[in-house]
């Protein structure tokens, strides 16, 4: 079954995993990561990621003839391969500029292999453009093979949501191209193998690269309609969330609720429209003015915090805080270009005495990062609690139990109860 198809997939993050242990299912496929750490703890059928469970991975990491999964950290075994997906990062600087790095690199090594007849697939969000314009000049230079005639590409735009158990990767509608027409159905069918909700075959590369990157922009742009109409509310002494559930009602409103905006894809894609529409000579105000109010969140939530507790007059100085959540979002432990640190930064510019407690994230992870020790378990007398991920170990807490009589109770997500809160976003 499927011999004549052999697929590497480059990068074993949040994406790359789950794609991998699909295709195993069906094809022979190479899991490829530069990280030998994170290839050991594979084979021993670990996911830091908890995208994929122990049962799954011991599922398909068998090598047999024609299905299965192979790991590897060296990149040997892809020569054996006929078809590459690249999904490897594609995060932004300090300046907020697209970095390239991972891509131009897996390129390289994908290049180094590839062979007459081969298919490369990009999977990483960038702008349009960047897989013919950046990566297909590497693959040439590196196979000193010639594109749409030796060897041929495609764009499929990930879109995995971290996290969630209900819509993985096979229950989500895939989009499609290829480098020519005959190529573009070549992979529509691949993907249509094994993905059970259907595929989108989009006209040309560039259009499926600009159908992903708008698709977080778009979230973006709303969420920050939301946490600005948070901010006017708090003004106007008005409940931001009664006011929500009360539009909500009419069937075309859309549900957003106001919050922190990190992760790895709606607080850093928007960027890369932006760079590109830059390059053509077309400044993007509204995405960009988004991107800036969103990113002004945490230290709104950490300032509005502040204010609370001056009003209660608890002294600010060396005042015992508890955060709860430090991931980018709810019951899941990626922690990648979290908000929630600046929050955490703008209290500890205070003096304040900041702890923070996530059951979902690694702690060592974080304290290698960021420095920060997570704390094990919940102490009580807190100062102030804000609450700041929605996880759900954090909605039948014991708000009383963990503050003092007189503390401030901020809740950032807006679902706890009501009646432990000072305040809510």
């Amino acid at each position: 079954m499927n011999e004549n198809i052999r697929i590497a997939i480059i990068g074993l993050g949040y994406v790359g995993l789950p794609l991998a242990v699909e295709f195993a299912k069906k094809y022979k496929v190479i899991g490829f990561d530069i990280s030998s750490k994170r290839v050991d703890e594979l084979e021993n059928f670990i996911d830091r990621t908890q995208e994929v469970d122990e049962e799954s991975l011991k599922g398909v990491l068998k090598v047999s003839k024609s299905i299965g999964l192979q790991l590897t950290h060296t990149p040997n075994l892809l020569s054996n391969c006929n078809v590459y997906i690249i999904t490897v990062p594609t995060p932004v600087d300090k300046n907020n500029r697209p970095i390239l790095t991972p891509l131009i690199r897996a390129s390289k090594i994908v290049g180094a292999h590839l062979k007459k007849d081969d298919i490369v697939i990009y999977e990483s969000t960038v702008y349009p453009g960047v897989t013919e314009d950046e990566c297909v000049p590497i693959l040439e230079r590196e196979s000193d093979l010639v594109f749409n005639k030796d060897f041929y590409c495609g764009y499929s735009p990930e879109r995995i949501n971290p996290g969630d158990k209900t819509r993985k990767v096979k229950d989500i509608l895939k989009v499609t191209s290829g480098s020519t027409p005959q190529v573009g159905k070549q992979i529509d069918k691949l993907y249509s193998s094994i993905i059970k909700a259907g595929t989108h075959l989009a006209p040309s590369i560039k259009v499926a690269e600009a159908s992903k990157v708008i698709e977080n922009a778009q979230r973006d742009i709303n969420i920050a309609f939301v946490n600005e109409l948070a901010k006017i509310f708090n003004k106007l002494d008005i409940d931001t969330h009664a006011v929500l559930e009360a539009a909500s009602t009419k069937w075309n409103f859309l549900p957003f609720r106001p919050g922190l905006v990190g992760g790895h894809c709606i607080g850093v894609d928007p960027f890369y429209l932006a760079q590109k529409a830059q390059e053509a000579g077309y400044y993007s105000e509204l995405i960009l003015t988004a991107r800036r109010l969103n990113d002004s969140m945490g230290q709104y939530v950490a300032d509005e915090l502040l204010k609370l507790m001056v009003k209660k007059s608890i002294s600010i100085k060396d005042a015992k805080v508890l955060m709860l959540g430090f991931s980018f979002k709810e019951n899941c432990p990626d922690f990648r270009n979290t908000k929630a640190i600046d929050v955490y930064e703008a209290l500890r510019g205070f003096n304040l005495d900041v702890s923070v407690y996530d059951p979902w994230v690694r702690k060592q992870d974080v304290k290698e990062i960021y420095g920060i020790d997570l704390i094990e378990k919940l102490e009580h007398n807190y100062d102030a609690i804000i609450h700041v991920v929605a996880h759900k170990e954090f909605v039948d807490l014991d708000i009383n139990e963990l503050k003092s009589p007189s503390a401030v109770v901020y809740d950032v997500k807006g679902n706890l109860n009501t009646k432990f809160i000072t305040n809510r976003l």
